[in-house]
C-alpha cells in the first residue's frame, strides 16, 4: 500500500466515524451515551460492568461511570448488584432503554451494499480492528459464536471458557471474554 493510499484510507475511516458520531446527537443523548447504551443493548450478561463498557469504548472508567449514571437518571439503564459480590455491579437496559434502541435503529447506507460487498468490507474492517487492538493491547469483544471458546449446540451454544450453556440469543451478543479463532 502506498503512503497516499494509507492517508486516503485513514481519512475515509476518520470521516465516517465523525459523521456517525454527529448523527448520535439526538433524543437527549450525546454520542458517548448512545455508544454506551448501544453496547449494553448488545452485550451478554457477563460483559456489562462499567470497566467492560470502558474497555469496549476505549474510554476512561471515570468518563464511563458518569455516562452510565446519566443513562440511569434518564431511565434507560439500571444498576444491578451481583448476588455473589455486592461490590460488583453491572448494568441492564430497561424496557424504556430497549424501546429507545429500537426506535433509533434507522435505515443505513450500508443497505446499499451487496451481500458480497458487505462480507468483504466486514472481513477487512475486522482485520483492521484486530490490528489496532493488537497494537493497543485491547480485547476483541466479539460475538460469542465467533469465539474460539464457543461450541454450537442445538439449545444455543456452550462457552468452554466459562463452562456455561448459552441461550440462542446469547451467541450473537458481545462478550468481553471473546478471543478470535486463529486464522
Amino acid at each position: 500500500m502506498t503512503d497516499d493510499q494509507k492517508l486516503r484510507l485513514s481519512d475515509l475511516l476518520d470521516r465516517i466515524a465523525r459523521l456517525r458520531a454527529a448523527e448520535s446527537w439526538r433524543d437527549d443523548l450525546n454520542p458517548s451515551q448512545r455508544a454506551a447504551l448501544d453496547y449494553l443493548g448488545r452485550a451478554n450478561r457477563f460483559s456489562r460492568s462499567p470497566s467492560q463498557v470502558a474497555d469496549y469504548l476505549a474510554s476512561t472508567r471515570g468518563t464511563v461511570s458518569q455516562t452510565l449514571k446519566s443513562l440511569s437518571r434518564k431511565g434507560l439503564v439500571e444498576e444491578v448488584r451481583s448476588e455473589a459480590d455486592k461490590r460488583s455491579i453491572s448494568y441492564e437496559v430497561t424496557p424504556q432503554g430497549r424501546a429507545h434502541l429500537s426506535a433509533n435503529r434507522k435505515a443505513s447506507t450500508l443497505a446499499d451494499l451487496t451481500d458480497r460487498e458487505a462480507g468483504l468490507l466486514t472481513d477487512l474492517l475486522e482485520r483492521l480492528l484486530h490490528g489496532v487492538l493488537t497494537q493497543r493491547g485491547g480485547r476483541s469483544f466479539g460475538m460469542c459464536r465467533t469465539c474460539k471458546y464457543h461450541s454450537q449446540r442445538k439449545s444455543g451454544g456452550y462457552c468452554r471458557l466459562l463452562e456455561i450453556d448459552l441461550l440462542p440469543a446469547e451467541i450473537i451478543q458481545i462478550c468481553h471474554e471473546h478471543e478470535r479463532v486463529s486464522a
